[in-house]
């Protein structure tokens, strides 16, 4: 079980406003019976007025309304989901994911392995209530995104965030947001309206953040048909549980640290699962304070910290379609890699009802790719058998990358493939599960870098936890700064190395 809160620590960030632990914790002021975030610019209450709880769903559970001035539902998610691998952050990884949504608490316990009972005992026991308080105000959130960036019927604003029934969402919006839907909606603020057919929202991250950067990285692999990069938008199909949706993603409009993201969904019920899934694909609810604090104490790795401060993981929406692209790659370049991907794409995804732009295929799902014809791809022999293993155990459940993954025992399944080594296994921890703290066992760049540091890859193995992953950007940054829209000073002219990034 993770420590309780610190009241004394809390209090303290309250009193300085301090915005770094926005989404770590919720300020209840009894006096006012509203929770806020630590950041709210309110008067701060007296400390023997106040009550602390680690999620929004306690704070509602525990009466409290949401503050109309701070938004703390809008806050960016709690870094400790995305660090811890213990049940209960596996849970919250697919409660935000919509697993509940999807198949209710008997779907998510068996997804981790617990019983229903078992699974409500731990959730409870550390966060104070249980995983259908939690799915609930996810729900009020995705609510509230749908009034505020729609103009949407109310009764379809209901129906995609999940409720029921029309009253239920009211009374929910009622009691938690003190106020009505339509009253929402006449005092919404921020983009929307928007192209027809798309969500207009922003996601908000801590400072800093370089959303130029992150998406100029994921632009530098984009696969064509699959993924686009303009020079400020990334745009990429997502594979989401009741089909396709295309998003694009750009800086937000006022330079703050956060993303403009518009989304074109198939079904509205996904917008819960697409924006999960963006924000693990942007790291948006990484601590950037903790990361540079340690990274930075480091002689070798000071300069580059200082270069870039708050440097992000980009990672993927689907770890089932890094896997396959991480084994696409082996042994070629990132140019390589994007035209192999291409081709598969081409041969065995799902074509979108029309194209958007240039975008026209979602990526296989393992099923699809298990059974597809991949002879004119030009994949060398071995690796045409890896991607076929891999896709088969990704379909029979031997290998399982979900939200909810138990990280270690994924990694295990995976190098049980024939076919895939650390390397590829680390790089499908490090940018598919969004694992914080992965190191890439022989990787070039990483050994480039590392020799221009004095610094050995057995030594780093173990130098930088818990948080290797942000390390390894560092030093991807200091090898390979054509990935980056801040480079570091090269150690060469920008090679496409092999095996890396």
């Amino acid at each position: 079980m993770n420590e309780p809160l610190d009241q004394e620590h809390c209090y303290r960030a309250v009193a300085g406003r301090d915005a770094r632990f926005d989404g770590w914790f919720f300020t209840a002021v009894h006096t006012t019976g509203i929770y806020c975030r630590p950041s709210c610019p309110a008067r701060t209450p007296l400390a023997r007025n106040v009550s602390f709880f680690s999620t929004a769903a306690a704070a509602q559970g525990a009466g409290f309304r949401a503050c109309r001035r701070c938004r703390p539902d809008a806050a960016p998610g709690s870094p400790e989901w995305d660090v811890r691998a213990d049940v209960v952050a596996r849970a919250m990884r697919l409660i935000a994911d919509g697993e509940v949504e999807r198949s209710g608490v008997p779907g998510l316990a068996a997804r981790l392995g617990y019983s229903e009972r078992q699974l409500h005992r731990l959730v409870v026991a550390e966060l104070g209530v249980g995983p259908l308080a939690l799915a609930r105000a996810q729900r009020a959130q995705t609510a509230r995104l749908l009034v505020e960036t729609t103009d949407l019927p109310m009764a379809d604003v209901a129906f995609a965030a999940g409720f029921a029934s029309v009253r239920q969402f009211n009374d929910t919006v009622r009691e938690v947001f003190a106020t009505t839907p339509t009253e929402l909606r006449r005092g919404r603020r921020g983009a929307h309206g928007g192209p027809p057919g798309w969500l207009t929202l922003r996601l908000a991250a801590r400072a800093p953040y370089s959303a130029d950067e992150v998406l100029f990285f994921l632009g530098a692999h984009a696969v064509p048909g699959l993924e686009e990069w303009d020079g400020t938008t990334f745009s990429r199909v997502l594979d989401l549980p009741h089909g396709p949706a295309v998003v694009r993603l750009s800086p937000a409009a006022d330079g703050g640290a956060g993303v403009t993201v518009r989304l074109r969904l198939g079904e509205l019920r996904d917008l819960a699962a697409a924006v999960s899934r963006c924000r693990r694909m942007l790291d948006l609810d990484a601590d950037p304070a903790a990361v540079d604090d340690v990274l930075g104490a480091d002689p070798a790795l000071a300069p580059l910290v200082a270069a870039a401060p708050g440097r992000r993981v980009p990672a993927s929406p689907d770890a089932d379609e890094l896997a396959a692209r991480a084994v696409l790659g082996q042994q070629v370049s990132v140019a390589g890699a994007r035209t192999l991907t291409a081709r598969v794409l081409t041969a065995a995804g799902t074509p979108l009802a029309e194209p958007v732009g240039t975008l026209t295929h979602a990526f296989p799902r393992p099923e699809a790719l298990a059974d597809a014809d991949l002879s004119a791809v030009g994949l060398p022999g071995a690796r045409h058998r890896t991607v076929h293993a891999l896709a088969t155990a990704l379909a029979d459940g031997a290998v399982a990358l979900g939200p909810g993954a138990e990280r270690a025992e994924a990694e295990r399944a995976l190098r049980a493939v024939p076919g895939i080594g650390p390397w590829t296994a680390a790089l499908v921890g490090l940018r598919g599960l969004a694992d914080p703290d992965v190191w890439l066992p022989g990787d070039l760049a990483l050994r480039r870098s590392l020799a221009a540091l004095g610094s050995s890859d057995t030594d780093a193995a173990t130098r930088w936890r818990p948080w290797r992953s942000y390390a390894v950007l560092h030093l991807w940054a200091l090898a390979v700064p054509s990935l980056f829209t801040r480079p570091a000073t090269p150690l060469t002219r920008a090679p496409d190395l092999p095996r890396s990034a």
